[in-house]
């Protein structure tokens, strides 16, 4: 039996959005407008992100698309020089037609994968704010330019799980199904998903009954393993599949699946062929 269905279309779990530079100048009070996540310039007129004090340069690896390979450059890129597609959803929408991808997951890029920067953040209150802020622009903005074309992703406030609950539900009622979590806590000064007292227990029970999936992008742990003190960046890099598997792993053997049969994980960028070998020697 043939079928006609027309499978050149994908879904992709592992997209980034460059957050547009009103999200928060939006959204938080006037008063607090210098304090949130905004663009500043230097005297060459580059601009980056400014928060807590510290400036955040924009990557070029985060914008490459529409250009060769030979083209891909760490070096700080300027909003203007980006394709609008990589801070305009509805100009990714094109893109999206053009690559035959249906729908689209987008991790955050000046807040870090899982919203490392507002943990780290001097005041977690204000830092609360500004999380509540994003997602709130992801679903309503980004993923309400397009319905059924993004897939609502959230953060949470890594620092107090029962605060992600209730940023959970929150969000859940207004269509996030799935948030952004760290592949491994610990390097964050965070407990790890074994922890003896249950510290993620409440978020995982909340996805659990929420059905939003808890996605994990490699990076999020905000450490690159290395092969040895001194191997070259870019071995350690392509190296870095590791610790997807032990995500995989981590997961796999603490109980969180039994205890929580509707939980589901999402590990994004971190490839598949290892799979096999380590679902073998599991």
């Amino acid at each position: 039996m043939t079928s006609n269905l027309n499978l050149d279309w994908l879904i992709s779990v592992d997209d980034h959005v460059l957050e547009p530079p009103n999200v928060w100048t939006d959204r938080v009070p006037a008063k607090d407008r210098d304090r949130a996540p905004h663009i500043g310039y230097d005297d060459n007129g580059m601009d980056f992100w400014v928060y807590d004090g510290k400036k955040y340069p924009s990557s070029g690896l985060s914008a490459v698309v529409g250009k060769s390979k030979e083209e891909f450059s760490p070096e700080p890129l300027p909003y203007s020089e980006m394709a609008p597609g990589c801070y305009d959803p509805l100009a990714r929408i094109k893109d999206m037609d053009r690559a035959g991808i249906l729908a689209s997951l987008c991790f955050p890029t000046v807040t870090r994968f899982c919203g490392q920067l507002f943990m780290e953040a001097s005041d977690r209150d204000f830092g609360l704010v500004c999380l509540k802020a994003y997602n709130d622009w992801m679903i309503e903005e980004w993923c309400g330019s397009a319905p059924g074309r993004y897939i609502p992703l959230i953060l949470i406030p890594l620092w107090d799980p029962r605060l992600a609950v209730k940023e959970m539900e929150r969000c859940a009622n207004k269509g996030a199904t799935t948030f952004a979590f760290s592949e491994n806590p610990e390097p964050l000064g965070l407990p790890t998903i074994h922890d003896k007292d249950g510290y993620w227990e409440p978020v995982m029970a909340a996805a659990n009954d929420l059905e939003m999936v808890v996605s994990m992008h490699v990076g999020s742990s905000s450490q690159l393993p290395q092969i040895c003190k001194d191997a070259p960046f870019m071995a350690n890099l392509t190296w870095g599949a590791t610790r997807t598997s032990g995500t995989m792993l981590s997961f796999l053997f603490s109980g969180l699946f039994q205890r929580y049969p509707n939980l589901k994980i999402a590990l994004s960028e971190g490839e598949a062929g290892w799979i096999p070998y380590f679902l073998e020697r599991a």
